[in-house]
C-alpha cells in the first residue's frame, strides 16, 4: 500500500510538471474563449494627415478642411498653406 501513494505521488508531481510546460508553450493566457487577448489601446487605426501650414501630422477627423487643404486649426486655416511646412 506503502508503495502504491509513492508511485500516485511521482505521476502527480510528472502531470504537474508537463501541464506547466505545456502551458509555457502555448504562451500567453488566452482566457476561456481561446482567443489572444486585446492590448490595452489597440483599436481601428486612425488615419492621420498633416497640417498644410505648421505640418503637424493629426488625426483626418480632427482636421479643418479647406478645399483639398487639411489644417490643424481655424487660426491655420485662415493664414493659408505654407509652401514648404516644416517636416
Amino acid at each position: 500500500m506503502g508503495s502504491l501513494v509513492k508511485y500516485l505521488l511521482v505521476l502527480l508531481v510528472v502531470a504537474f510538471g508537463l501541464w506547466t510546460l505545456v502551458s509555457r508553450l502555448r504562451g500567453p493566457d488566452r482566457g476561456a474563449s481561446g482567443a489572444a487577448p486585446r492590448k490595452p489601446g489597440a483599436a481601428n487605426p486612425v488615419e492621420m494627415v498633416q497640417c498644410a501650414h505648421c505640418g503637424l501630422h493629426l488625426a483626418a477627423t480632427d482636421a479643418v478642411a479647406e478645399g483639398s487643404r487639411l489644417y490643424c486649426s481655424d487660426a491655420h486655416r485662415r493664414l493659408g498653406p505654407v509652401a514648404n511646412p516644416p517636416a
